[in-house]
């Protein structure tokens, strides 16, 4: 971990007190898209958060948000190398629906578009 960063991994919502550049370093985001609250939830791995939901939200992925209308960025975690957010994906794709929905919950009660918090 590089010195003044935040450990890994970081679970970013709505907090403002974290002000951390979505693109920094080496970083990989595990990221949770929603079609709406409560909606079809998608869980994706990357290097490049900004794009990445950019693509979703335009459609530039064939697929499955595509075809859903998953546009909406309500979860993502911040990982030091990729390997540590595979990992992580993989273990939400195994999740059951409730604890994902619970873990959006947590971090982004009002489940909230992030995309413009990462943008900044």
């Amino acid at each position: 971990m590089v010195a003044g960063t935040l450990p890994s991994p970081v679970i970013l919502g709505l907090d403002p007190g974290i002000q951390l550049s979505a693109n920094q370093g080496m970083s990989a985001f595990v990221y949770i898209m929603a079609s709406q609250r409560n909606g079809t939830l998608y869980v994706g791995v990357t290097n490049d958060l900004v794009r990445r939901v950019w693509e979703h939200r335009e459609g530039q992925v064939d697929g499955f948000t595509k075809q859903h209308d998953v546009k909406m960025l309500v979860h993502y975690e911040q990982h030091d190398n990729f390997e540590s957010a595979i990992t992580r994906e993989k273990t939400l794709k195994k999740w059951n629906r409730k604890w994902k929905l619970n873990l959006v919950e947590k971090g982004n009660p009002n489940w909230t578009d992030l995309y413009d918090v990462v943008c900044q």
